[in-house]
């Protein structure tokens, strides 16, 4: 099966606009065609976040598009998804969430080896001004670098 681990949807805006603290993977929740969507590359992260609400983990704001040859009920594309995370691992970011200036954001959806769709998830904390110039004057001369070392070759 060649679309297996093929699919891998970044959230890019997240690495510029916060730190990372911790990753956790957390399978998803989905119905109907939104498998077949995803499998199809129809899904965006951009303004995607997660909350607990009841002592669920949820994620809100992922838009995945309407499967072209649905044929059954449709679904909103940007519809809250339940993720399924171990219960030790909720009961700990619940705590880590309580501290001021972190949040859980999604940032990337793969399928893994089995074939299962799954998100992961950071605990994140928000960068400065300065701290996103930083970024940025790394990711220039990184490029800087690898173009002269095209050139010299």
């Amino acid at each position: 099966m060649s679309t297996k681990n093929t699919i891998n949807i970044v959230n890019r805006k997240a690495k510029f606009e916060f730190e990372f603290i911790e990753e956790f993977v957390a399978g998803i929740q989905l119905h109907g065609a939104e498998v077949k969507s995803i499998r199809a590359g129809k899904a965006n992260m951009t303004d995607a976040f997660c909350y607990f609400k009841k002592n669920e983990l949820y994620m809100k704001g992922m838009h995945i598009a309407e499967y072209k040859f649905n044929t059954m009920h449709i679904l909103s594309p940007i519809r809250e998804r339940k993720l399924l995370l171990k219960k030790r691992e909720m009961v700990r970011l619940q705590k880590k969430l309580k501290e001021k200036g972190l949040t859980l954001i999604p940032y990337r959806v793969f399928i893994n080896d089995r074939g299962l769709i799954k998100v992961k998830i950071v605990l994140a904390q928000g960068k400065k001004v300065h701290d996103k110039r930083q970024s940025i004057k790394a990711r220039d001369t990184k490029r800087d670098v690898e173009r002269y070392n095209k050139i010299k070759l």
